[in-house]
């Protein structure tokens, strides 16, 4: 981690790309991306074609860090290569994006409410090889159903509990407990979950400072307590199942919130287009977000 890292995180104009799909959401990314999954044979092929995929991604001209100031991976990118060099690496040393790396092992069963996080017995493995490939941060997802207070406050300690870890480690995490889009009482549902992250800040101590990834509010600015948190780097949006279209515009109402989108960065992206085409769309693609982004 370096400082021009974490001033980049912290003022810089543009988002993060979300491109952590990992063993349960590749087969959707692909086959959105014109793979059907009939044309691969096991994981191992898998996870090759989500590799040259993201490579595309990351090495086309128009993906860099004038717009795109940070990049989320799973952990078998990162230890897979780009152009030579680790993905990390090449992330920050070509294209000056910051890295970070997805951390958890996907969602427990709904209890309460809510999905917490599986336990992460490799987490001190994964924070030791980031270090090594000179990662900044992670980020680790719950999801949060209904307005369970009880239910939220438990989503908020895990997130907090691993972020300490996290942060021990010399990494900033990236805390981000989802709201479905689709929760019949979303508002009341984000209403609990600011007041929970604003009772477990106040418990960070010395410089410590973490980032929040959260879905966009049903009241547009609903976050800005924590967007001007000393305690708060970064606050960025996931798009949670929104069209590209819908969660630009929802974002754009929202003041300092920027985005982290995954599926819809790659909307509208196929294996079958030709450079040109893959580089024209994916260059307009990602100025929709940045200025969404820059409200």
């Amino acid at each position: 981690m370096t400082t021009s890292m974490r001033e980049q995180m912290h003022t810089g104009a543009g988002f993060i790309a979300a491109l952590d799909q990992s063993g349960g959401s590749t087969p959707k990314a692909l086959r959105l991306y014109g793979i059907a999954e009939d044309s691969y044979h096991g994981e191992p092929e898998m996870f090759d074609l989500i590799h040259q995929m993201r490579t595309r991604i990351i090495t086309s001209p128009v993906f860099n860090g004038s717009r795109v100031i940070g990049a989320i991976l799973f952990d078998m990118t990162m230890e897979r290569t780009i152009e030579g060099m680790g993905s990390a690496e090449y992330l920050w040393q070509v294209k000056q994006i910051v890295p970070f790396l997805k951390v958890d092992n996907g969602l427990a069963e709904q209890v309460d409410g809510v999905q917490l996080m599986k336990p992460i017995p490799e987490l001190g493995d994964r924070l030791t090889r980031a270090n090594g490939h000179g990662v900044f941060g992670t980020k680790m997802r719950s999801v949060i159903s209904q307005a369970s207070p009880t239910g939220i406050a438990a989503v908020v300690a895990q997130q907090f509990q691993i972020g300490a870890e996290i942060l021990a480690a010399g990494l900033v995490p990236i805390i981000e407990p989802e709201v479905d889009i689709h929760s019949p009482d979303k508002e009341r549902s984000e209403e609990l979950l600011r007041t929970e992250i604003l009772r477990h800040l106040e418990g960070l101590t010395g410089d410590e400072q973490i980032m929040l990834k959260l879905t966009i509010p049903t009241v547009a600015n609903f976050y800005a307590q924590l967007i001007s948190h000393p305690r708060v780097l970064r606050v960025v949006a996931l798009s949670g199942g929104y069209s590209r279209e819908q969660a630009n515009a929802l974002l754009a109402q929202n003041n300092g919130l920027i985005a982290s989108f995954s599926r819809a960065l790659t909307e509208g992206l196929s294996a079958q287009q030709s450079p040109a085409e893959f580089d024209a769309t994916l260059d307009a693609t990602i100025q929709g977000i940045y200025d969404a982004s820059i409200t």
